[in-house]
């Protein structure tokens, strides 16, 4: 019996703050001739507030930001669009909330070295949640694998792990086949 893949309508960018979720996202978006969001732009006005005064948002706050991605998402699929979502989804609970069920919707998580991304952290200067720098920056977000106490990724989810350490261009051309252009 042959198995059955659902087609890719969308591809969720995901990695620690200063990996180049947006960046990446749009070039490939822009590539793909696909729609894109960068995640961030859904957060209701009091996470924004918060993040601008520099404190880490927790689960609570996130809930309604992340039902308003799995609803683009959602969206986007019942239109038969397809579109790259930039959002950090770093906790499993954030993921399956985005993903669910929804087998045309996969991930490709960006990594870098602990250098690189405090090395970028630290040339931010306007955006929302600047984390002082640090590769971990806000204490809810954890890459996958890097610290002991975060879950491991659950690898059918993912399309592709790929290395930052090129320029984004360079980087959105790793990315593996993800459909057709809409």
């Amino acid at each position: 019996m042959q198995e059955h893949r659902q087609a890719l309508h969308i591809a969720v960018i995901m990695g620690v703050s200063g990996s180049g979720k947006t960046t990446i996202g749009r070039v490939l978006a822009r590539r793909l001739g696909w729609l894109f969001l960068e995640g961030d732009a859904l957060h209701p006005p009091e996470n924004i507030a918060k993040m601008k005064a520099g404190h880490p948002l927790d689960d609570e706050d996130r809930a309604p930001w992340l039902a308003a991605v799995a609803a683009r998402i959602d969206q986007w699929r019942d239109d038969g669009k397809c579109g790259v979502v930039a959002c950090s989804a770093l906790k499993r609970r954030y993921r399956d909330i985005i993903i669910g069920g929804r087998a045309d919707v996969r991930l490709i998580y960006l990594e870098g070295s602990r250098a690189l991304i405090g090395e970028r952290l630290a040339q931010r200067h306007d955006h929302l949640g600047r984390c002082s720098g640090r590769y971990d920056g806000c204490a809810t977000r954890r890459g996958l694998g890097h610290r002991a106490r975060s879950p491991p990724m659950r690898v059918d989810r993912v399309t592709a792990l790929i290395s930052i350490d090129r320029e984004p261009i360079d980087v959105a051309g790793l990315t593996p086949p993800l459909g057709h252009s809409r």
